[in-house]
């Protein structure tokens, strides 16, 4: 009569589990934010930074760049290297929920959030 009560306890567990899961995501999600990666393009003239979340927060430009009759390779330095920035900041995000994944006891290729 009370077989099934094991259950309960195995539910209880889950959603513990569930909670740790979703603390832990939150953690997460405040630690990339503050991590930052660079991206860049031609050999260094342009650097954009990132959060591993993704957001701009800084961009260098050479100023040997600034030539009047170059300013569509400008441009395309500036675009090249925040695409790279953007870039590094998903593989770094990647990296780092592929961590808790496997800290969780999850399959590696598990795809956090869910």
């Amino acid at each position: 009569m009370l077989k099934g009560l094991g259950g309960l306890g195995d539910m209880a567990k889950m959603m513990k589990q569930a909670q740790e899961m979703q603390a832990k995501m939150a953690e997460m999600q405040e630690e990339l934010a503050s991590m930052t990666v660079t991206g860049e393009s031609g050999a260094g003239l342009v650097k954009a930074t990132a959060t591993a979340k993704g957001e701009l927060t800084g961009l260098e430009i050479d100023p040997s760049i600034f030539v009047p009759s170059e300013k569509e390779v400008a441009e395309d330095l500036i675009l090249a290297a925040i695409k790279d920035a953007q870039a590094r900041a998903s593989e770094r995000a990647q990296s780092e929920m592929q961590k808790l994944t496997q800290e969780m006891g999850l399959p590696a290729d598990m795809k956090l959030p869910f």
